[in-house]
């Protein structure tokens, strides 16, 4: 795990649903390329738990710090081990002055009744709804990966480009094309085959080669639903995305092979395309839109220097 980049979660055992909400996330990160130390994987009864804060706060690249109210009051009361792992990171940023080690996440309340007061003033990353849960994780995990956007060079104004030329240069700059690997066969699922209508079918997930947007997965999910070409035994509404998956439910492997596969491969080259098309719309408009406010901003300078006191 020397290769990825690694991270300790600091929160307070508040309740099961707390507790397991930091699970998922931690599994996600993990999943996502991030070595997480989380005290429910790695402390066993008879550690010693101020040692494993102290070592894990102090060894890793970036250390999260899930924000509720009660976390805030045991952190500003300096009580139990979330009192104990506030001294240990309020010591080492005033040591090493490494403020972006530690990255707060809002789960529960405002931020202001539910950030400690040693990081009020920090930009915290809001993981508190599921609508918003996706751009703000993603905000998250390019800062852990050390993939964020970063500015352009600095250069020399030139005339834009055609509309034209921004759509050849962009059309394979969106996003790599999304790609079916396989069939995870191992996360296959289990017929009930109890006797009742449809208790013979299953689950069948497919790797992908990299994990889609919310926008390619509900173009995937309408376009499955509405194919433009398929068989007889083609059957809407089994087929979504989750995370770097898609997952046709209630069919069997003989139907895929037999009726599925083509539709499936289809579908996603026909997702690609629209995909692909929507972002280079998205983008031409904004190149249109700074074109029109550069002219502007040039014709008011223009007239601005002609006009003398």
């Amino acid at each position: 795990m020397t290769n990825y980049p690694t991270s300790f979660i600091s929160y307070t055992w508040e309740d099961d649903e707390h507790k397991k909400w930091v699970k998922e996330l931690a599994s996600r990160l993990r999943d996502d390329g991030v070595n997480v130390i989380l005290d429910q994987w790695e402390v066993i009864p008879g550690d010693q738990l101020p040692r494993f804060m102290e070592n894990s706060i102090s060894k890793v690249d970036y250390v999260l710090i899930i924000c509720t109210p009660k976390y805030k009051i045991k952190s500003d009361n300096r009580e139990g081990g979330v009192g104990y792992e506030g001294d240990i990171i309020t010591g080492e940023v005033f040591q090493k002055q490494n403020n972006r080690k530690f990255i707060p996440i809002l789960k529960k309340g405002n931020w202001k009744e539910s950030s400690p007061t040693f990081i009020m003033g920090k930009y915290y990353v809001d993981l508190r709804n599921i609508t918003d849960f996706e751009s703000n994780y993603n905000d998250l995990i390019t800062t852990i990966l050390n993939r964020r956007e970063v500015a352009p060079p600095i250069g020399q104004y030139q005339q834009s480009k055609s509309t034209m030329q921004v759509f050849k240069e962009d059309e394979h700059s969106i996003m790599p094309e999304i790609k079916i690997k396989g069939i995870l066969v191992d996360e296959i699922g289990k017929p009930l085959n109890d006797g009742t209508q449809g208790s013979s079918l299953y689950r069948i997930p497919f790797e992908l080669n990299m994990r889609p947007d919310n926008l390619w997965a509900e173009l995937f999910r309408y376009t499955w639903d509405l194919p433009p070409q398929c068989t007889t035994g083609h059957r809407p509404g089994i087929g979504f995305v989750s995370g770097n998956k898609i997952i046709l439910e209630k069919t069997k492997i003989e139907e895929v092979k037999e009726i599925h596969k083509n539709t499936l491969k289809l579908v996603v080259e026909t997702v690609n395309k629209q995909y692909t098309e929507i972002k280079l719309k998205e983008k031409i408009k904004k190149e249109k839109e700074e074109q029109e406010r550069i002219r502007q901003h040039q014709k008011i300078m223009n007239i601005a220097n002609d006009i003398k006191f």
